[in-house]
């Protein structure tokens, strides 16, 4: 009877095994389908990845920097302009209107036949 226990034993053992070899099998492949259509979920959504999003932030503060720097140096600009007389700042010259250039005449022809004589 030891020889049937072990054998039945030995038995179950395999089959469990068994089982828990197509249980991680099913996982594998749960796990692979779930990362494929989270994957394609996230290309629909058309996200940036976070490299280029912190590339496009740092060059948007860097701009931002050189914005402030060029204002501030045409702010010193328009102060030496202004302490040498010279006119207009930047400031002035936008609020003052220009006048539109009006196009030129158009003359009739002298050399037409149709032209009514002058009195």
């Amino acid at each position: 009877m030891t020889q049937t226990s072990n054998r039945l034993f030995d038995e179950m053992a395999r089959l469990m095994g068994d089982a828990a070899n197509v249980a991680q099998g099913v996982k594998r492949e749960a796990e692979t389908a779930m990362r494929t259509q989270v994957e394609q979920f996230v290309a629909d959504m058309d996200l940036v990845k976070r490299e280029e999003f912190d590339v496009v932030r740092d060059l948007a503060s860097k701009a931002r920097s050189e914005n402030t720097a060029l204002k501030r140096r045409i702010t010193e600009l328009e102060k030496q302009v202004a302490a040498l007389g010279g006119g207009k700042t930047a400031a002035d010259a936008g609020s003052a209107k220009a006048k539109p250039k009006r196009a030129p005449r158009k003359r009739a022809a002298a050399s037409s036949g149709d032209s009514k004589p002058a009195k």
